[in-house]
């Protein structure tokens, strides 16, 4: 990834507080196993990625060390969004050894995680590549890192989704029942908040034209097949962008996006993930 397209990750004080509170789980009252390694020693070390992966969260597992020792030297071999092949050296390490040792495994397992998201999504947005198509995240993500798995999503090429229930309007079926019906359910969004971005999730064709009518921003395909596909992207004739969720997968992402759809959301991105393999190694004290 180019430096000029790298994702900037989420503000520093988010990133500092999912570290203490990750080390304060792992910690708790004191590393009982490090306090045989003398507290003056220092050391070096290394970590390796074991297969090939994209690289995320760099800030994070940085931190991890740097909250245990702030003095802590750290040497980046490669940047979040770059893409590794196995064996590859990430970073070099040198510091107080009881820090290293301490940090090691939360530092291991933000970059196993976040990695592993961004390897995800490097491959649906390759299986896509050439369409129109863009790959979406959604809020299906680990309680608490939210904002860290989206960044991780944005290393891998694909895009956000809303945040949260906060920043976008998503009128879906639960929505349009109690409201009494798409238009309806609109109306009543747009006049809470206006400024919203405002999504309508359907479930068939006369639900799509439905919708458009009501004025949504963007219609969301839910389960549609392909041959509906192409009927609601000619029904839609580029009045509303189209997003397609349910049921997604690498085998027949690209068959969708062929259809001629705007977005694709895909919430393997963030909750079928595989964690990175990754080690860390003293190099010598």
């Amino acid at each position: 990834m180019n430096a000029a397209d790298r994702p900037q990750p989420p503000p520093r004080e988010s990133i500092q507080s999912d570290v203490r509170r990750a080390l304060a789980e792992d910690l708790g009252t004191g590393d009982a196993t490090a306090a045989l390694i003398d507290p003056a020693m220092r050391a070096k070390a290394r970590i390796v990625c074991r297969e090939d992966a994209v690289l995320a969260g760099s800030a994070w597992a940085e931190a991890c060390f740097r909250q245990l020792d702030p003095e802590v030297r750290i040497d980046w071999r490669c940047a979040d969004g770059d893409r590794l092949p196995a064996d590859a050296e990430l970073c070099r390490i040198t510091g107080k050894a009881r820090a290293l040792v301490s940090a090691e495994r939360t530092a291991l397992n933000f970059l196993q995680t976040l990695s592993a998201t961004a390897t995800a999504t490097r491959a649906f947005v390759d299986a896509v590549a050439g369409t129109r198509a863009k790959i979406l995240d959604t809020r299906k993500t680990l309680p608490g890192l939210r904002l860290a798995q989206k960044y991780a999503v944005r290393c891998g090429g694909g895009c956000n989704h809303r945040t949260g229930l906060f920043d976008a309007i998503l009128v879906k079926e639960n929505h349009v029942a109690a409201a009494g019906g798409i238009a309806p359910a609109v109306r009543a969004a747009r006049a809470a908040h206006p400024e919203l971005l405002l999504e309508v999730e359907v479930e068939s064709l006369d639900e799509l034209h439905e919708a458009i009518a009501a004025g949504a921003d963007r219609v969301l395909l839910d389960d549609f097949t392909p041959a509906l596909l192409r009927e609601a992207v000619a029904a839609a004739a580029g009045r509303v962008p189209l997003e397609v969720s349910g049921g997604v997968d690498l085998a027949r992402v690209r068959a969708i996006a062929e259809t001629g759809v705007d977005f694709i959301s895909v919430g393997a991105l963030t909750k079928h993930i595989r964690a990175i393999d990754l080690s860390m190694r003293f190099d010598e004290a």
